[in-house]
This record gives structure tokens, sequence and C-alpha cells, in this order.
């Protein structure tokens, strides 16, 4: 089984900073699962076939990729973040804990959305995929070989199905895909200006897949088998000649339009650094909180491009709008708080002679000014019970961004061309105005009030995601400020929620980088597949679109997911299962997102894979992703997990998951009723038990709003955030400042080492009390792990909090406590995860055995025999 080298036990790996291999996964081109698989909804696309001459149109194929955040690449510095915002809209309720997985294959059920509508999933339809037999009617067709595609936007659990419809439809194991509509890829995919070829009868695209006609043009759909037209386009004198289409020859396709929507549509032009940014600051906060947050601030608009549009509000009882028209004074227009704006005071507020947005290169010193006029809160009130009107704040921004082009009379708004952004500086809950709560959660009335500022928000966060804002709120300081009430602000926005521990380092990273993430807007993902497999669930950024498309495509079945924002390293969680057992060799997968991009051009990016079949458990095995199917199963799992008492259900979910694993999959121990765990995803355990005790589902991490935000970034994230999120990576500091990979077992904690652990949204150096005691060897080592834990998170999102500290010290324990325990283990299991160990003397594994702080946590090996299972041969 081709696995990743990084996480197999008793694995290590040698690197440097400043290499590509310090990507939190090694190549994806070489690690991606094949093609990918999906089932049907209904979409919203464009006539099937556009009319063109006779002779293949030229595709035009650019050096980069037309990433859905980064439209055509102009060379712009603006860095790529490294995941996606806010919780997923939708996805299927877990099974109870106490059955938590079914023994005997059952018809597919409905999908059920997490906010209780539903979620269709497609009718089996009544047409097989025909592919077979219509090969065997299309003589003159592309019969050669086509190698099965693949592309880093997409991640299968396996790189084969299972034929038969009992062993596929195993719920503990599974099988899905994760898909990243927007992943930047290198090299780009092929860009083609002109509409795409699509089927008549179910909607999908002509892909490298379809067999052609060469003599006709005609092109036999992989879906449902429907032979379409493609009005002379595809004739040609030989095979050879169909390769010159894209479509034809790559798996991966974007296809854009810019003529007639779009007239004015010029590719050099970044609009990113012309979107409106507008920063809504709370001004309760205490001086010490200020000064930082100041200095975040001063460094936030010197790294903003010269044309980036910027305003600036401020929130307490009253709201402050700053006018950029004085460069002597700060000024600024006051809204009382107590309320929505009326449409009389934003009229003046908009049409008055002050400017509330005004690009960089004009207004840089005006907002140096503003940040340093700011003072700390002078009133002796405790932080929580303080008046902040954020609510009201970000109406008020809002309007703001609309500008003129708003018709108050009406109540229409018009669209903005591009995604603006409205980031949110919180030190403290919001408990005046519209959408608050009481101060105190002793209130009588408070569970109500709750509920019904839940609701404002959420419909707050939609009204700015209609009007192609995204709102970010980024929290800091030791007030809590009601996460249930503020998360669903910039959830239905498409924005992200970050709590940090103050308003310093992180805070101003995070800053930066929530202003640079560009987004695409209006977009819709759709997703095909062969007749054999049923899509039972979907997690991620999106909500279900209801979209009627019958009277284009008869039969189109597609599952249609609205995106909320379409950005680099979004994901979505897509469970499948087969409808019954299949009889072709191959299952076909097509993934279509369409959504303007930030150059305002309509992009269709159509992503086409297939997957081979097999009866053989034993060689599908072989081919399951350990890594892929970890995080889909943690996905799925994370759903349930609303509260402290559900993650505690959900953690027996996993103790019941892996026992039926080796149940359906595993072999029979000779002379014992027991069975081992399959060796071919013998990594499979060690995920889980990193999942059962970090901070995901665990206690390492103390507050339930810690625990809620996490797992709601988690369940957006891309495919590289989230698996750090759920397994830690472990690099060992060497000599000459290389770092060697190894398991994250408490055995890497060795007094004379370095340690950088990267656990998504933390990364933690851990300094061997040996080596600290060293001044210049550990001064060295401090800074290479420094080093390679920035390199590490470059471009993530959101940036993550950076410790250090030394062994024995009371922080130690948030490294130790996300190591899985070993120290307990028989020295020959040890040495099979650590062969480093051998080399060992007597006097050094005594000291190594003296460094661990003992908890009562069993190991690996422990827990999987706990469940009554032998744990699998290389653990």
């Amino acid at each position: 089984m081709a696995t990743p080298p990084q996480a197999s036990p008793g694995y290590s790996r040698t690197i440097t900073p400043q290499m590509d291999s310090l990507s939190s996964k090694p190549d994806q081109s070489a690690m991606s699962p094949a093609p990918p698989t999906i089932s049907s909804g209904a979409p919203r696309f464009p006539p099937p076939i556009s009319q063109q001459d006779q002779i293949p149109s030229p595709s035009i194929k650019l050096p980069t990729m037309l990433s859905p955040a980064n439209g055509v690449k102009t060379g712009s510095s603006v860095p790529h973040m490294s995941t996606p915002p806010g919780p997923p809209v939708f996805a299927s309720p877990v099974r109870p804990a106490a059955v938590p997985f079914r023994t005997s294959p059952a018809t597919p059920q409905p999908v059920a959305f997490s906010s209780a509508s539903s979620l269709p999933t497609s009718s089996p339809p009544y047409f097989s995929n025909g592919s077979v037999e219509l090969q065997q009617q299309l003589p003159s067709a592309m019969e050669e070989p086509v190698p099965d595609g693949k592309s880093p936007c997409v991640l299968f659990s396996a790189h084969k199905v299972l034929k038969h419809k009992k062993q596929a439809n195993v719920p503990s194991l599974g099988f899905g895909v994760l898909v990243s509509p927007g992943r930047d890829t290198s090299p780009g995919p092929q860009v083609i200006q002109r509409d795409p070829h699509r089927c008549h009868d179910c909607g999908a695209y002509s892909n490298l897949y379809s067999n052609i006609l060469i003599g006709s043009g005609q092109w036999q759909c992989v879906i449902c088998g429907n032979l379409n037209g493609s009005e002379g386009e595809y004739i040609a004198l030989s095979k050879e000649e169909l390769r010159n289409f894209p479509e034809l020859s790559s798996p991966l396709v974007d296809f854009i339009q810019t003529g007639n929507k779009r007239p004015s549509f010029v590719p050099v032009t970044d609009s990113r650094t012309s979107a409106p940014v507008v920063l809504v600051i709370d001004e309760c906060l205490d001086e010490q909180h200020l000064q930082y947050l100041q200095s975040s601030l001063h460094a936030f608009v010197d790294s903003l491009p010269p044309t980036t549009r910027i305003g600036i509000i401020l929130y307490g009882r009253a709201v402050s709008v700053y006018d950029f028209s004085e460069e002597s004074i700060a000024s600024a227009e006051v809204i009382p708080g107590g309320a929505s704006p009326t449409q009389e005071a934003l009229k003046a507020l908009i049409y008055g002679t002050g400017i509330s947005l005004s690009p960089m290169h004009a207004s840089k010193e005006v907002a140096h000014l503003i940040f340093s006029s700011l003072r700390p809160y002078k009133l002796n009130v405790p932080e929580a019970s303080r008046d902040r009107c954020l609510g009201t704040a970000v109406e008020v921004a809002l309007a703001i961004i609309q500008g003129p082009s708003a018709d108050f009379s009406r109540g229409v708004v018009k669209r903005p061309g591009v995604n603006s952004r409205i980031i949110v500086c919180a030190g403290g809950p919001n408990t005046y105005g519209p959408g608050s709560v009481p101060h105190s959660y002793t209130h009588p009335n408070y569970p109500h009030k709750e509920k019904t500022a839940i609701k404002w928000m959420e419909h707050l966060g939609r009204e700015a995601h209609q009007q192609n804002t995204v709102i970010d709120i980024l929290c800091a300081g030791t007030c809590p400020v009601r996460v249930p009430v503020l998360q669903p602000l910039a959830k239905a926005s498409g924005g992200a929620f970050v709590l940090h521990d103050d308003f310093g380092e992180a805070f101003d990273m995070n800053l930066q980088r929530a202003s640079a993430r560009a987004a695409g807007s209006h977009g819709l993902l759709e997703i095909r597949c062969s007749d054999d497999i049923l899509v039972t669930q979907v997690v991620g950024p999106g909500e279900e679109a209801h979209i009627e498309n019958h009277e284009t495509f008869k039969n189109d079945l597609s599952l249609c997911i609205r995106m909320l924002s379409v950005e680099e390293t979004q994901c979505f969680s897509i469970s499948m299962e087969n409808r019954h057992d299949i009889k072709s060799d191959f299952v076909f997968f097509q993934f279509a997102i369409q959504y303007s991009n930030v150059y305002q051009a309509d992009i269709t990016r159509v992503i086409t894979l297939r997957l081979p079949t097999v009866d053989s458990v034993p060689e599908y095995l072989q081919c399951v992703e350990d890594e892929v199917a970890a995080v889909l199963i943690a996905k799925r799992t994370l759903l349930g997990a609303k509260s402290h008492s559900d993650a505690i259900d959900m953690r027996t979910t996993i103790d019941e998951r892996v026992k039926d694993i080796a149940l359906k999959f595993g072999s029979q121990v000779p002379k014992s009723k027991l069975r081992r765990f399959p060796k071919e995803i013998s990594l499979l355990p060690e995920f889980l038990f990193h999942l059962r005790r970090g901070p995901l589902l665990g206690n390492i991490v103390g507050h339930e709003d810690e625990r809620s935000v996490l797992r709601n970034l988690f369940l957006n994230a891309s495919f590289d955030l989230s698996l750090r999120m759920v397994a830690p990576r472990c690099l060992m500091h060497r000599e000459g400042g290389t770092f060697e990979e190894l398991p994250a077992y408490d055995l890497v904690m060795q007094s004379d080492t370095a340690v950088v652990l990267d656990h998504g949204t933390d990364v933690f150096i851990w300094l061997g009390a040996e080596l600290a005691a060293d001044e210049g060897r550990s001064a060295a080592a401090v800074a290479a792990c420094k080093t390679l834990a920035e390199e590490l998170t470059e471009l993530r999102f959101p940036a993550p909090r950076i410790l250090a500290f030394k062994e024995g010290s009371s922080q130690a324990r948030y490294f130790v406590s996300r190591l899985i325990p070993a120290h307990k283990d028989p020295p020959y299991e040890q040495e099979a995860r650590f062969p480093q160990l051998r080399t060992l003397t007597t006097e050094q594994r005594t000291k190594l055995k003296s460094s661990f702080i003992h908890f009562d946590d069993p190991s690996i090996c422990e827990w999987i025999r706990s469940l009554k299972v032998v744990p699998p041969e290389p653990i």
C-alpha cells in the first residue's frame, strides 16, 4: 500500500529548512488517491453546446492556474492562505454512539443537513452507465487505453472501489473523497476560452474518458452513456488530433468566460488590491491589550498594497466612522449603537463630505494617526459588562462598502463586482444593540436572548454574503466573547472566526493574512458520478443549492452545493456508498465548480477522474490511503461533537469504529476468538488515537469555546491542515541544522535534542534539559527550530501559536500531552517504532525514561487491546 512515509512507525526522514519537503504532506501529485466519486443534484448551467466552427478552437494555456482565490496570477506577492473559514452548513447526523455502525448492508438513507434541512440524495437513475455496451457500438471511437487521471484537488480514501455492495458499504471504514475546488496546482490547469461541451441528457462535461466518433465528432458521456453532438468540433482525421483539445487530454481544465458578461475584463488588474477592507475595532480595551492591538494595526496598514481601500470603524456604546479627509486630526462621524442605523443616518454618512473609504496610498498616514489616537477604556466596569454594539458597527460597515450604489428608498442593494472584507477586532461579547446578549449568564431571560441574537447574527451574515462581503472575526484577550453568538456571523458570510490569547504576534499575522485572503464569489459545486455510486454525506463550507435545470438537461441528477466563498484551500468531505454491486471495470467521477474569480471572470473548473473496481478485499485495503481515510472519518465524527458531552460520546464511537474495522476486514488470530486489525491500514489506528486524545475531542484545550472554534475550523479546513490538526508532525533537530521526522511518540523527548511539533493551530518547540544547559548549542537549535516553524506555517491561515519551552517546565505539558505515550510499552515495541533506541546505552535509556512526564493515558497498543482487538503487525 502506498502510504506517505512520514507517518509510518519507525520511519525517519532528514530534512532541512527552506525546502519544499517541509510541506505538511509529501508531493500530493504522487499521493492523491486517483479519480473522484459522487452523486446527483441539479445544476445551473448555460446551454449544453456552443455554436462553434468545425475547426477546433485554439485553447489558451497560461503559466499558472486560475484558482478561485487568485484568478489569473500576475506575480502578486500577496500570500496564499492555508485554510478555509467557518464551520460547515450541512451534513448528515452521526449515528448514535450506542449503535455507531450498521452490521449489515442497508438501503442508503437520505442525507440530512445539520441545519435540519434535507440534503437530497440521488434517486437511482433508470438507465445504466452503458459505457461498455456503447464502446462496442463505436468502432471508430477513441479506443486506446487512457490512464487513470489524478488531481491534487481531489483525494480519495482509496485508489480502487470494491465491486460488492456488502463489502464496500461498511460504514466504520467507509469510502469517500476530499475535494478542494480552488486548490492551486503546479503546473496549472489548461485554460480554455470557450463554452464547454455538455451532455444533453445529464449535463456532464466532455472529458478525457469520453469515447469520440472521430468521423462525426459525436462523444459519449461517461456518466449516463448518452451520445452527444459537438457541432462538428470533435471531427478529426486521427485520434492524436483530438488530444489537442485540453478537455480530452487532461483531468482538470478551466473554462473562462469574459466576453459578453464582462466586456471590461482586464486580466492584468488584480482587483484584490482595490476591494475595500473595513476594520471594525473594539474600543473597550484595557491599556495592555490596546498597546498590542495598536502595534498590530500599525503593522497591518504598512503591509497593505497602495491601491487597497481601507475603512476604520470603532464601536463601544456608539459607532465611530473615521473620516480620511482630515489629514492632521483623527475625526469621526458618530452613530448611536443601541439600534440598527436608520436610513437617514446612513444617507448622511454616505452622501456627506467625509471620506469613509480611501486607498492606502492616500491615507496611510491618516490611518497611523487614527490608530495612535486610540485610548484605553476608562470606566471601572468589568470587561464582560462593557457595552459593545458590534452588530450595529457591522451594519454600518456594510453600508459604507455599498456606498451610493445602495438604493435606500427601495431597500435594493446592488452587488459590487468583487468580494469586500470586514475584519472585526473584538475583545469581548456583543452586549449592546441588535444581536446583543445580556452581560451575565445569570440573566433570567438569557437563553431566549441568546437564541434571538444567534438568529440575528446569522441573518446579518447572510446579508453580507449576498453583498459579496466576507466578515472575519478575530478575537483576543481573556474576556469570553460568547462564541455561539458571534460565530454564525462569520460562518454565514463565508468568513473566519479565530481566537487568540492576546493582540500580539499571532493576531498581527492573522490580521494581515485575513486581508490578503482573496476569495471568488457566486460559487457552485456540482458532483456527478457513475450510476453505481451514491453520495450519502457532504461536509464543508457550503449549503444545499436547489437549482432546476431540467429544461436544459432532462435527466440531470447532480448534487449541487452553493459555496459561501471560493478560496484556495477550502475542502469538502464527501462520503459515498455503492448503490448496488458494480459490474463495470471503472467508475467515473466529475466535479464542476462555477464561480467568479477576483478578476471578475466567470470560471468553470471541471475535474473528471475514474477509479478501477476490484473484487478482492485485501487488494482494496492495499489501495486505502490511511491519511485521507483518517481525515474523512474525523470530519464525520466531529459533526456529532456539538458539546463536551457529545465529544465524550464521539470517543466511544471511535472505539466502536476500530472494533468494527477489525471485525469486518481483520484476520482471525490463531487459537483465539480475537481478530487482528488489518495490517494494510496499520496507520489508521494511530491517527484515530491522536484524534480521540487531541484538542478536537480530548481535554487538552481547556475551554469549550476554544474546542468549538477548533472543531468548526477543522470541518472546513484543507486536507493538509486537517491532517495536522488530527495528528501532529514531529521533527527532531540534528547537528548541522537538519531535521529528522519521527513518529509523534513521547520517545522523542531525549534530553540532548530539540523537537518541533506541528499540530496545525499550534506549533511547539521543546528543548531538552541537557541541550539547554549548553548555551551555544541551545541558541543555535532554537533559532533553527523557529525558522523551521515559520516556514512550515508561512501560508497557513489562521496562523498558529508558536510556543517554545524547556524540558521540565510547566508549559512542557502542552507538548507532552499531544504525544502518544509509549514509555510503558515493552522495549521490543518501542524499538519497532524507534530503531534509534537500539543504539542507546543503558545510561542514555535511564535518562530518557526519567524525562517522561507520566500520565495515566494508555499507550496506543494498550488502547487497541482494551477493545479486544489485536494491534496490527507494524504497531
